[in-house]
């Protein structure tokens, strides 16, 4: 770790893989005990399939939502118990919530009731409105919205996700996001279709958003010990009903993830700490950012790395 403040930064959809989290379970009590409340909580099976698979069980989104944000939740325990605190946090789109219960925002099980919620509404919403996304590289916000606008005479399209300065996804329904591929690579840009399970961040998901709301409401929303910079807004926050509002509308929004890594490198923000599995998020601060200090802790092995690294 180098001089200069620290964010954890906490992974979504799309980062799961079959085994993570198993090597924590072997050798942490702590992770044991969280993942025999998740089972419970949740009322499935979470850890067998983290665990086991199979890949496409894990792949469904009432079981990937869940899975990531406890994986990242073990590690966030096993850290704080270390007594170690960053200084500002940030999580993409699901990640967001990983993010709240490291700011104090949400308790672990307030979290992963929400999580549970918002996976299970999301998949409903998916079924009901069937979309897909896309991934563009090389092209500017610019051409985003130019290519979206006119991709949009064959249905719903909009920018979803801006990951970094040149690369960006695009959410909607199936023939109107083929057609903003199309239209990206006549402007010789990368496109490609990607296998999810939905039109996320659009408003293919307004029914989810709907239901999440009362189901946010039931829930008790701390002001933040640490700043989170959300996700609609790219900027820092401790007020807990205005982040309750944003998880709402998170839904069907774009995730402006390039200006989150902008707003904190300006506040001072020297190490990027990836909290859970995968390593997207190492990747997209590479492409966003220069001159900072990267790194990721997913497995038993990185956290014996990291650990030393912040003990007091």
């Amino acid at each position: 770790m180098t001089s200069g403040k620290t964010a954890f930064l906490f992974p979504g959809q799309a980062s799961q893989y079959v085994g993570m989290g198993k090597d924590l379970y072997d050798r942490y009590s702590q992770a044991r005990e969280i993942y025999a409340q998740a089972d419970e909580i949740l009322g499935i099976p979470l850890a067998k399939v983290s665990f086991e698979g199979p890949e496409e069980t894990l792949r469904k989104t009432q079981f990937t939502q869940p899975a990531v944000f406890v994986h990242s939740a073990v590690l966030l325990k096993i850290i704080q118990s270390d007594g170690f605190k960053p200084d500002l946090v940030a999580g993409h789109s699901l990640g967001e919530y990983s993010a709240l219960v490291s700011a104090g925002v949400l308790s672990f099980e307030d979290a992963l009731y929400a999580v549970g919620k918002r996976s299970q509404l999301m998949q409903e919403a998916c079924d009901e409105n069937p979309g897909t996304m896309a991934a563009m590289v090389g092209i500017s916000e610019e051409d985003v919205f130019s290519v979206c606008s006119e991709a949009s005479q064959s249905g719903i399209v909009q920018p979803a996700n801006f990951n970094s300065r040149d690369q960006v996804a695009v959410s909607g329904e199936f023939k109107a996001v083929e057609k903003a591929v199309e239209l990206a690579k006549q402007k010789g840009k990368k496109a490609l279709m990607l296998k999810v399970g939905g039109a996320f961040h659009s408003p293919l998901m307004l029914s989810a958003k709907a239901s999440l709301k009362p189901e946010l409401d039931k829930l008790n929303f701390r002001p933040a010990v640490i700043p989170v910079v959300t996700n609609v807004t790219a900027k820092g926050t401790r007020d807990p009903e205005q982040i309750k509002e944003l998880l709402v509308e998170q839904i069907t929004m774009p995730v402006l993830w390039s200006k989150t890594l902008e707003f904190m490198i300006n506040q001072g923000v020297k190490n990027f700490v990836e909290i859970g599995p995968g390593k997207v998020l190492q990747g997209l601060v590479k492409r966003t950012l220069e001159a900072v200090n990267i790194s990721g802790v997913d497995k038993l092995s990185d956290l014996e790395i990291f650990l030393p690294t912040v003990s007091k």
